[in-house]
């Protein structure tokens, strides 16, 4: 996982000195400031920064690296042979090798072979050869890029269509464009910050930045009326995992024990024992408090594929400790974006330092197939889809930013394959009479969630028991001890005639509960502009539905209570 920081001045030819820094007599130099702020991201990127200033088109453009892919050759920022046109990118392109291929069927006889330099390359490629169209109809990937060309004065700012992969932007007082991976490095500068919407791109001159969406399937304006096929499905979700596997580094995958994780852990290993013969072992790893119900779970599943696993265990006055840095690396103050990012934070530490760089989730699969337990009250499958479509177009705020800062927060790669672009049209255009919760056949009594992914692996794939486990919500599966005690902590830092004003210090997303007014203190401490709150929203059940407003899976009526 990368980060990229650019800044495109207004007016390149007049006095900005007003965004520089000054000590004493002498002012810094654009090229100072940028590396400044883009180094509250360089966790990120801890194996190389890049840096281009040009002066007199005025700007600049910084990548901090994560060393993943082409890892000698793919240092950024990219520039084009003619040095006309400049690139920095985040995140991972699956089918840069299927965009290399058709750059060089494009080439004259005359012309040098094209050898991308790593696989977010192609996107300089593919624009210089085909254009803007092309380039974001073919892509394949989680990303986040900017892309300037000199020559027309034009910016090319993109972003995946699920949001894997974070940007924001800004203005600042002179109408200079920023743009970072991360809030904090445009927070100090720029007083509105906005989220670059996934799904959208923007291309045109540096003024009035306007993300037009170029990402609207089918199915989030229908109804889809796709009977399911297990095989399909099957193979479809087999083909993204593969598709996630390109990597030149160390790899692993994290495993909860819960069905999603599981079964990423489980394609994973038979295609690298194709590649690699039968004695290949995947690395995995769970975390969780002494005696959290999820480890019972993961044991039996890294058992089951024999992978090389490793438990990592946390207290929860351990975890405790972590609530600030957390908020500051996650960015938000969404309380169950918060209660699970802890963990997750503390997991991804201990990875790292044995030298991994990239690891497998399961990440998606609850949105994309009404996986919660509050989807078990859908009142139909209209709406069931329609909930399911609103989970998507949220992912950003919530299971992706998690998954994706708290793991970037230690320089640590991770990847979701069930948010491959074309599995997630796949699975969303099965009519939602098929995804919706049911009763397993041999004898269960309970509806089920997520049913057709269970039945589509029902063969050697999971244990029986893993297979047909309900649904833990992560930060419950790491130990129930866990939620109660943060609720209990956050919610004694604030006092009743601080909570009674929460609606007149907090306009914005007034937080519901003590818990939530903590993690809000938090966020305001390090984030004061208003804008910078507008970027967050709530992950909450649907309370029109009969559902309890707190987000733990716990407090959802299906919940098969634990001892």
């Amino acid at each position: 996982m990368c980060g990229i920081f650019s800044v495109f001045l207004k007016h390149p030819d007049i006095d900005n000195s007003s965004i520089l820094r000054r000590s004493g007599n002498r002012t810094e130099s654009l090229r100072e400031l940028a590396f400044r702020q883009s180094g509250k991201q360089r966790h990120r990127g801890p194996d190389h920064t890049g840096l281009v200033e040009d002066k007199s088109a005025g700007f600049v453009m910084v990548q901090e690296r994560l060393c993943v892919l082409g890892v000698k050759t793919g240092s950024q920022p990219f520039v084009s042979r003619d040095g006309t046109v400049l690139l920095v990118a985040n995140g991972e392109i699956y089918n840069y090798r299927q965009m290399a291929k058709e750059v060089n069927n494009a080439l004259d006889v005359e012309d040098e072979l094209y050898i991308p330099r790593s696989d977010c390359d192609v996107i300089l490629a593919f624009y210089e050869h085909f254009g803007v169209a092309e380039l974001i109809k073919t892509i394949r990937g989680m990303f986040a890029f900017v892309l300037y060309d000199k020559k027309n004065d034009r910016l090319l700012m993109a972003r995946d269509p699920i949001g894997i992969i974070p940007m924001y932007y800004g203005t600042d007082h002179a109408g200079n464009v920023w743009i970072a991976s991360e809030m904090k490095c445009l927070v100090e500068k720029c007083p509105e910050i906005k989220i670059f919407p996934p799904g959208h791109m923007y291309y045109g001159s540096r003024r009035n930045v306007e993300p037009k969406q170029y990402y609207e399937p089918h199915w989030m304006v229908d109804i889809p009326h796709m009977p399911v096929e297990l095989d399909k499905l099957r193979a479809r979700l087999e083909d993204a995992v593969l598709s996630h596997l390109q990597c030149d580094v160390p790899m692993g995958a994290l495993l909860s024990g819960g069905l999603d994780s599981s079964l990423i852990a489980s394609i994973a290993t038979k295609i690298m024992r194709k590649r690699h013969g039968q004695d290949y072992r995947l690395k995995t790893y769970s975390v969780g408090l002494v005696g959290g119900p999820d480890f019972e779970y993961s044991r039996m599943v890294a058992e089951f594929i024999d992978s090389d696993h490793t438990d990592v265990y946390f207290t929860v006055d351990e975890g405790l400790n972590y609530i600030r840095d957390l908020i500051f690396h996650t960015e938000t103050y969404d309380i169950t974006t918060v209660r699970c990012s802890i963990p997750m934070f503390l997991l991804t530490r201990l990875i790292k330092s044995e030298g991994i760089k990239m690891v497998l989730s399961g990440e998606g699969a609850d949105e994309l197939f009404g996986g919660y337990l509050y989807f078990h009250q859908a009142p139909n499958p209209s709406e069931f889809h329609l909930e399911t479509v609103m989970r998507i177009k949220n992912l950003h705020y919530s299971d992706c930013l998690r998954a994706n800062k708290s793991t970037a927060a230690w320089g640590l790669e991770l990847r979701v394959p069930f948010l491959d672009t074309d599995f997630v049209n796949y699975v969303m255009s099965i009519r939602p009479e098929d995804r919706m919760p049911r009763t397993k056949r041999n004898g269960r009594v309970h509806s089920m969630e997520k049913y057709i992914l269970r039945e589509a692996f029902a063969e050697n794939y999971l244990p029986d028991a893993v297979l047909w486990r309900q649904k833990e919500q992560f930060s419950d599966g790491v130990g129930y001890n866990w939620i109660d005690t943060i609720t209990e902590y956050a919610a004694s830092h604030v006092s009743d005639a601080d909570f009674a004003e929460a609606a007149e210090k907090f306009p914005i997303n007034t937080p519901p509960t003590k818990e939530a007014y903590y993690y809000r203190q938090v966020f305001e401490e390090m984030f004061p502009h208003q804008s910078c709150a507008a970027t967050v929203k709530q992950w909450v059940p649907r309370i029109d539905w009969g559902c309890s407003a707190d987000p733990s899976g716990r407090k959802q009526d299906v919940h098969i209570k634990k001892n």
